[in-house]
């Protein structure tokens, strides 16, 4: 496998998926972030959930000019539904979930994800800028939120809870299962799942994303407990998940002393 676009008979892929409905506010920052990407061997797939507002208006506008996008629009039975659709869609030997309202950091990023793959490379990753709805930056995850990526990332370190945002984990296609119905945690679970089977897993030390703050699990955020510690549970035991949850406490205690007065997430 090429690591970049310098005549290699076989350079790494990607597809990119954004899953939408009714996005019409945020989904052109989404998809001109695609667009302007460096790097040329990029499929970019958009799931629409049968959009009522003017959501098909953008996409049909971006796809005149990106030869590489397809899309589709029909009802779907959740946001983790209309995952696996494009999951199922993709051909790239890299993935990448760019939800709707986030972005690619800018338009080098995908050249210098591809750029550090090696041919044993099962996952990239890297940190993640929170921004607002305003698209102001808030800071890196790694700054605010409680835990660091580590340099060296494995699945046993998730017994703390998810450690890369979802849009900042980018596995190699053939290694990424269906997502998990009907649970809020179905990306933790997922990243879980790939780094058990991965060889080789890269903290690029890039940003990868933009992300948009206020997603679905802070937004159902008991829900979003109860679904952590099932997959918790599967994962790592009942025992251990229980430890884990104790610590998680601390953790966020100790976080909101040492963040007093300056920002956190």
């Amino acid at each position: 496998m090429a690591k970049s676009h310098s005549g290699e008979s076989n350079p790494v892929s990607f597809s990119v998926i954004t899953v939408v409905f009714n996005g019409e506010n945020l989904l052109r920052n989404t998809m001109e972030s695609v667009r302007i990407q460096s790097w040329p061997h990029i499929e970019y797939i958009i799931v629409d959930g049968d959009s009522s507002d003017g959501t098909l208006d953008i996409v049909r506008e971006y796809a005149a000019s990106m030869p590489r996008l397809t899309w589709i629009s029909e009802k779907d039975r959740g946001l983790y539904d209309a995952m696996n659709k494009g999951l199922h869609m993709a051909t790239g030997d890299f993935v990448q979930f760019l939800n709707c309202g986030d972005c690619l950091h800018n338009a080098s990023t995908i050249e210098l994800l591809a750029k550090s793959i090696t041919p044993d490379t099962d996952v990239v990753c890297g940190d993640t800028m929170l921004v607002d709805n305003h698209r102001q930056p808030a800071g890196l995850m790694s700054e605010l939120g409680t835990r660091k990526l580590p340099e060296k990332l494995n699945w046993k370190q998730y017994t703390g809870g998810m450690l890369v945002v979802h849009q900042s984990f980018i596995p190699r296609r053939t290694l990424a299962p269906d997502y998990l119905q009907d649970n809020l945690c179905a990306d933790y679970d997922w990243c879980i799942k790939i780094l058990k089977k991965s060889r080789k897993v890269i903290n690029t030390g890039v940003v990868i994303t933009d992300y948009l703050m206020g997603g679905m699990s802070k937004k159902r955020h008991r829900q979003s407990l109860l679904d952590r510690f099932s997959v918790m549970k599967t994962h790592f035991g009942l025992a251990r998940t229980l430890a884990a949850h104790a610590w998680i406490v601390i953790r966020a205690v100790l976080h909101r002393i040492f963040r007093m007065g300056k920002a956190r997430y």
